[in-house]
């Protein structure tokens, strides 16, 4: 194994994970009112609407799809009784969909900011970044999935991909395993490295504060104030009569 191999992973991800996570906490502890999602919903919702919900909904499911191929073990699906063949199936079957939609969302939202002259003056570097970042991720997704599904000798992922990341989770990375990933599987992991490191700057750092105070919070009372009658006022009133 050559160094560059070494570097890319044994030491990036390390690398990738201590700059993300600095970048983050320097930015909420010198700056935390950038801290937002920057709604434009005010200034164009048509386009919104639909590129936010597919977004979102393909995006989760993709990270779900992750999850299960890349944290769970191989040795898991064998033992409840699901075969190679049927798992590799169903992950095309839930994987290629998910990335679509969220790919189809993406580039919505991407067409949105540039249509619409409002969304477009109000933009920031930052907004563009994320957006082509994570629509070139996930075009790299579809294409490694796409070519593992056409590809009949079937790469398993979960017997070098998945032990790798988690060895890389406690510690003990073994490079070696990344040796006969496909390059496409490669690209994509590296690209995934580099939006990363676009985290913190953008927008997209919204994903990691969750409203939990709203849970607990009071009831909010409005109260009119033009003096408009009740229809419970109003049956009084014709009773009275």
């Amino acid at each position: 194994m050559s160094t560059l191999e070494l570097l890319l992973w044994g030491a990036l991800p390390y690398m990738v994970i201590v700059f993300c996570v600095t970048a983050t906490i320097w930015r909420y502890v010198t700056n935390p009112f950038s801290w937002t999602s920057k709604s434009s919903e005010m200034l164009e919702k048509r386009m919104l609407r639909w590129g936010s919900l597919l977004f979102h909904i393909g995006i989760f499911a993709v990270i779900c799809g992750h999850i299960a191929g890349l944290l769970v073990p191989v040795e898991f699906y064998r033992w409840i009784g699901l075969s190679d063949e049927g798992y590799h199936l169903m992950a095309i079957a839930g994987g290629l969909p998910a990335g679509i939609i969220a790919f189809a969302g993406a580039v919505i939202l991407l067409v949105r900011r540039y249509v619409a002259r409002r969304v477009r003056a109000t933009s920031s570097i930052g907004d563009w970044l994320a957006l082509a970042m994570l629509i070139i991720v996930i075009v790299t997704g579809i294409l490694a999935t796409s070519a593992n599904a056409v590809n009949h000798t079937g790469f398993d992922y979960r017997t070098t991909i998945n032990p790798w990341l988690r060895g890389l989770i406690v510690f003990q990375p073994d490079p070696v395993l990344m040796q006969t990933v496909p390059m496409n599987f490669k690209v994509h992991i590296l690209l995934t490295f580099a939006l990363y490191c676009v985290f913190p700057f953008t927008r997209l750092v919204h994903m990691l504060s969750m409203p939990l105070g709203y849970l607990k919070r009071s009831y909010v009372l409005y109260r009119r104030r033009d003096g408009a009658v009740y229809p419970d006022q109003e049956q009084k009133k014709e009773r009275a009569m």
